[in-house]
């Protein structure tokens, strides 16, 4: 059976985006679309039929149903014979994507919904599926450059091995470059081994820099043979991490990243960067979790 890429759609502009993305990621992997609403009013026991004072096209559950079709039928202008199914499941969207996404090769939302608050800049349920999906989750914040390159963010942690091999993954089915992005400062990047002994803290100038380089080389290593179609372009930046992200994202196709990284604190399931990156980026942004997701 093909693979199946789920979707959220709740009516909003941003999940109708979403809609449209998933659809075009659904054709170039072959796979099936699921639109998905998570339908909260029938577990909070109110009345889902129209009023009896309105007409007989209101109600709650014929807004649910007009807007899947909506959803439904702007996945099928985008990708004409695509197979597209829908499902309305009783629940918040949080658990109900989250289930969802243990039978998924990826998930997309958008950066906000709804039921969003003014000011926020990504929704909560974005921030949910990127910590606790058991897939890789695609977020549509901005319209990316479609001519732009996949940027993926290298930091050599093994937590970050998943979104290296997504973003090839990614970048092979666009038929685009990848950009592989690792910022480093004396803060963040280990010390290499010194070449004199008397002198431990002694390191000949640029020391540093090249470590650096071979860390995003050897963090490539694996999906640069798997995927010998795909042009990089290796960058390693002394500067802020988020800064050079952020950056990258403005001519950006999509942005990759891991949903932790070297530093993260035991216990987080989603690290800093990953969340400013939710929050700030100029492009699709995709988390792709360590081992305990499939990528």
């Amino acid at each position: 059976m093909a693979g199946l890429v789920v979707v959220g759609a709740d009516g909003s502009p941003s999940s109708l985006a979403a809609v449209e993305a998933a659809a075009r990621e659904a054709v170039l992997r072959g796979a099936r679309l699921r639109v998905v609403h998570a339908f909260l009013w029938p577990a909070m026991h109110v009345p889902l039929g129209p009023s009896p004072l309105g007409p007989p096209e209101g109600g709650l559950r014929n807004m649910v149903e007009h807007l899947v079709a909506e959803a439904v039928e702007r996945a099928r202008t985008v990708a004409p014979g695509l197979d597209v199914t829908h499902a309305v499941v009783t629940g918040e969207p949080l658990t109900v994507l989250e289930a969802q996404s243990r039978e998924a090769e990826l998930v997309v939302v958008g950066s906000r919904g709804a039921g969003g608050f003014v000011g926020l800049l990504v929704g909560s349920t974005a921030v949910h599926l990127a910590a606790h999906g058991a897939c890789p989750l695609l977020v549509v914040r901005e319209v990316g450059n479609p001519s732009g390159p996949v940027v993926l963010g290298v930091d050599g942690s093994p937590a970050g091995e998943r979104a290296v091999e997504f973003a090839f993954h990614q970048a092979a089915l666009h038929g685009t470059k990848l950009v592989a992005l690792h910022a480093w400062t004396t803060w963040n990047a280990p010390l290499p081994a010194p070449q004199d002994a008397s002198e431990p803290y002694a390191n000949p100038p640029g020391a540093l820099a090249d470590e650096e380089q071979l860390l995003v080389s050897e963090a490539l290593a694996g999906s640069r043979d798997r995927y010998p179609e795909v042009a990089v372009e290796q960058r390693a930046v002394r500067g802020g991490t988020r800064e050079a992200l952020i950056e990258a994202s403005r001519s950006a196709r999509l942005l990759v990243v891991g949903a932790r990284g070297r530093g993260g604190f035991t216990g987080l399931l989603l690290g800093s960067v990953s969340q400013a990156m939710l929050h700030h980026a100029h492009s699709p942004v995709a988390v792709v979790r360590g081992g305990d997701a499939r990528a």
